[in-house]
């Protein structure tokens, strides 16, 4: 058992990472970043949920480039195949669901 408090959660880098749990090859984690990641695929699904902070997701729909603000509490669902790159507007943590090994 363990209380995680997420706006708490720091790291000595942008996008490291508290593993929270791995359920069958899935894995969650928090994250703490304060710059933006790089676009990429992941080789599954993606939950990307803002924990903490003010996230700008952009991703690519039908080859155009959308963006999206993504405020606490919202959730960031990415199918297969979705390209995406994730830009905190300062200081944001961030909890992701993914397939491990994912990028």
């Amino acid at each position: 058992m363990e209380i995680i408090r997420s706006q708490e959660f720091t790291a000595d880098r942008a996008w490291g990472a508290k593993d929270i749990a791995n359920m069958s090859g899935v894995t969650t984690r928090l994250h703490w970043t304060d710059k933006p990641y790089i676009w990429h695929v992941n080789d599954g699904e993606e939950v990307f949920a803002v924990m903490h902070g003010v996230v700008k997701m952009l991703y690519k729909e039908d080859g155009e480039t959308k963006s999206e603000i993504l405020n606490a509490g919202d959730i960031f669902f990415a199918s297969v195949g979705t390209e995406h790159v994730a830009h905190p507007q300062g200081e944001a943590r961030i909890l992701v669901i993914e397939r491990e090994g994912s990028i």
